[in-house]
Order: C-alpha cells, then structure tokens, then sequence
C-alpha cells in the first residue's frame, strides 16, 4: 500500500505543479524529457484526481493503466510492458518493465533454432527410422516364414528371437498356433482314414453278398441275403451316427441348448436297458445327481458307458451316481478282463479297440470311449479308467453339478 503523504518527491518534482516552472517534470515542452533515456524499470503514482504524486523518472504524459498494454517510451529502445494497481487509498501505481531483454534473448536464440531445429529434426528423424527399422527386423522375418507355411507345411515354425520382449512373445505365440493347427490337421487326417477303414468294411460284405446273388442267382438262399443285407447296414448306420456324434461333440460345433439333467434318471433308464442282455446290473450306488448340459448328449455318455460294460463283462455290471463337493461323479464297473494301466488313456482315442483277437461285431467299432471323453470335456468335467472291484474296469466320469 502506498500513502501519499509518505512518498518521496521524485527528483525534479514541483508539488505545486506549477505550468510554468522550466524545472516541472509533468511539463512537455521541457526540451530536456525527450532526451533523457528511460529506465528498465518505470513506474508512477497518481491520486485520486489523476495528479502525479511520485515518479522513478520525468516522463511526458501518464503510463496507460490498463494491465499488459505495450507502450514505447521516449528515450525507451525498446516497448514496455504496463502493470497497473489501485492502493486502498485511491491512489493507482503503474509501473512499465522494458521487453529489451526478451528481445535480445529472442534475438539471441533465433539464429540457432533456425539452423539448429531443422538439423535435430533430421537427427530425431533418422534415428527413429533407424531404431523402428531395427525393432521391426524381426516382425517382417516372421511374416516372410509365416507365408512360406503353407496347409501341407504345418510342420515348419518361424524363427523365435532370443529376447524376451513382445517381438519374442508374438514368434512363440505364433509357433504353438502352427503346432495347434498341425494337430489338428493330424487328427483330422487320422480321422478321415480311420472312418474310410471302417466304413470299408460293411460296403465290401454288402457288395460281396451282392455281386453272388447276381453271378449265381439261387446260391444265396433269399432270406440268408435279406439277413446279411441287413447286418451290415445296421452296422453302417451305427457307425456313422456315432461318427457324427463324435463330430458334433468334438470339432467346435455350435452346441445344442442346455438344461438340467438329472444323471440318476439317465443311469437307471440304461441299466433297465442292460438288464434284459441277461447280465446281473447293480444299482443300488445310483443316488440324486443334476447336472446343466444337453441331455442328448449326456444320454449318449451313459449308454456309450454302459454299453461298453455289457460288452466286456463275464456277469455283472454295477452303475452309480453320488454328488458331493459340488461334483456329480458317474462310476460304471463291470467283472471283464479290464483294462491294463498301460491302454487306460488309449482307449479313448478314436477307433482303438483293445480286443482286436473279437469280431467287430463283438469289439465295437471304437468310438463309444471317444464320444464320452468329447461330451464330458465339453460340458467342463474329466473321465478316467481305473480297475473295478469285481476285477474288471472301471469308468470314473466327473461333471460340475
């Protein structure tokens, strides 16, 4: 705050402000304001009534007060920059700070940023190119392998960096995809050739049967060639519905609309259908087990469970349902030759059968095990082979309740 009566007169004040004083620093016609030099730094305080209490130096007329105007002052060689502000008093101080030094320094640095920016352009320039060009050597590597691999080099893999970073992570990634689409490429071809083997088999006795009964008619009594005609179409339908089955469950097709399921309805329904092959079925093991999935398919897990028990036991066969933890477990036993350790997980690829030595008939075509491993791990459970207590094997299946 500045008081009036406090301030110092500054050098050449009048405080009459007499006009006609040759020494009044307000005076314009004072030949000697315009050439003295202005300071760096300039300031003035009015009154109230807009008269000129104090000065740092003679000027002719008042500085603007209006905040950041730019101003040339005589003697100034450069604008100044104007600062107003009222006291509590009524008295307004103005002060004008020259630019003569942001000039300079403009001045000063304007000559290097015009040579030296267009050359640190250049340099930032080229050293991203060479730096992106480097990091990006090995990504166009792996494109120019990954259009070389083609369906029938599923074999091959891209080149991995040794460095750990994401140029490194993409390679890896991209080699276990390859080796993911090699499988099952593997396994479809697997599967193409095993289906063709199978189905060869019935279409060679219906066409043998056949080519007799037209050769030699009458060798083949009528009722014999409707029977063997029959027979193998049987079996030819079987296979191929379970084909589908097994196609449906395990290449990705859109899934059938899920519900709950009530595995102990399932089980008993089937040991029903199992009793009438003579064979003693237990189940007094089946207790409540509900489970949410297609019931289509799971119908088929049981029966292909089942099914396959008969197949093998020497008597008896045992089906049992239990839920606890959160699990519903389906355990079928039976008192066959069982399965060796050795051949518990080959059974549940497709078309292995264990008892090549039996008719195909007796043996099954293979798939039975396969379907129930596809539609258990589809419906998020496990399926194991174990040994049973009546000696043969047993079939542990494991489903979220």
């Amino acid at each position: 705050q500045v008081d009036a009566g406090s301030l110092p007169a500054s050098p050449g004040t009048d405080p009459d402000n007499d006009p006609d004083d040759p020494d009044d620093p307000d005076d314009p016609d004072d030949p000697d304001e315009d050439d003295e030099e202005a300071d760096d730094l300039v300031w003035q305080v009015h009154d109230a009534a807009g008269r000129l209490v104090a000065a740092s130096q003679p000027l002719a007329g008042r500085l603007p007060d209006r905040d950041g105007d730019a101003v040339e002052l005589p003697g100034g060689d450069h604008p100044y920059v104007v600062v107003s502000e009222d006291t509590d008093d009524g008295h307004v101080v103005t002060v004008a700070v020259s630019l003569e030094d942001v000039d300079e320094t403009t001045a000063a640095l304007a000559a290097p940023l015009l040579l030296g920016l267009p050359l640190l352009l250049l340099v930032v320039g080229g050293t991203t190119w060479l730096v992106v060009g480097r990091t990006l050597r090995p990504v166009e590597r792996i494109r120019q392998e990954a259009e070389e691999i083609t369906g029938t080099r599923l074999d091959r893999r891209v080149s991995e960096p040794a460095a750990r970073d994401e140029v490194g992570r993409l390679a890896r990634t991209m080699n276990a995809m390859l080796a993911r689409l090699q499988d099952s490429r593997d396994r479809q071809e697997q599967f193409v050739s095993d289906a063709s083997h199978e189905l060869r088999s019935p279409l060679a006795s219906l066409r043998q049967t056949a080519e007799v009964a037209h050769t030699h008619p009458g060798a083949v009594p009528e009722g014999e060639l409707a029977e063997a005609v029959l027979e193998e179409t049987v079996r030819m339908q079987a296979l191929v519905e379970q084909l589908l089955a097994l196609t449906r469950a395990g290449e990705g097709r859109a899934q059938a609309p899920r519900e709950d399921v009530d595995v102990d309805d399932l089980a008993l329904a089937e040991a029903r259908r199992a009793a009438r092959s003579g064979l003693v079925v237990d189940t007094s093991g089946v207790g409540p087990g509900r489970v949410h999935g297609d019931p289509v398919a799971l119908c088929q897990v049981v029966r292909n469970l089942v099914d396959n028990a008969v197949r093998h036991a020497a008597g008896r066969v045992a089906v049992a349902v239990s839920e606890h933890g959160g699990r519903v477990h389906l355990v079928v036993d039976d008192d066959g030759p069982g399965i060796p350790t050795a051949d518990r997980e080959r059974v549940f690829e497709r078309f292995v059968r264990l008892d090549e030595a039996r008719t195909r008939d007796a043996g099954g075509s293979g798939l039975g095990l396969a379907i129930v491993r596809a539609v258990v791990t589809g419906h998020g459970g496990t399926v194991e082979v174990g040994e049973s207590p009546f000696g043969g094997a047993r079939v542990v299946v494991d489903l979220p309740s």
